[in-house]
């Protein structure tokens, strides 16, 4: 089972970006659909954005679409969210996770998928 490890959390300013990166032991793009989740305190894991295997179609959230961009580097061993535009209700540990799905499955479904990295922590406050 691939391993993953997130990063790139941090403390941002609303409105500023932060970049965050799901990388894995052993991950090639043509493969694994990978997702990313998030969790806020004292609520459930919402999903946020996926990217297919099959094609690198990709999906978001009603809540990030627009201000957030998932993407794969070239190599396909490193799975980015580019986060723009941070409010405060995007404060949350985000999560990745990575399946051998050739395509993404419904937003909503996102939490239900295995094999989770142990996330990383983003806080936007003034």
């Amino acid at each position: 089972q691939v391993q993953l490890v997130e990063s790139g959390g941090g403390l941002v300013q609303p409105g500023g970006s932060l970049r965050l990166s799901c990388a894995a032991s052993e991950f090639t793009a043509s493969y694994y659909t990978v997702a990313w989740a998030r969790q806020a305190p004292g609520k459930e894991r919402e999903g946020v954005s996926c990217i297919s295997a099959a094609d690198e179609s990709t999906f978001y959230s009603d809540s990030v679409k627009g201000r957030f961009t998932i993407s794969r580097d070239s190599v396909g061993n490193t799975v980015y969210l580019e986060m723009d535009s941070l409010k405060l209700e995007d404060t949350a540990i985000y999560y990745c996770a990575a399946e051998l799905f050739d395509f993404c499955p419904p937003i909503f479904t996102l939490p239900t998928m295995n094999n989770w990295g142990p996330g990383t922590q983003v806080t936007v406050s003034s």
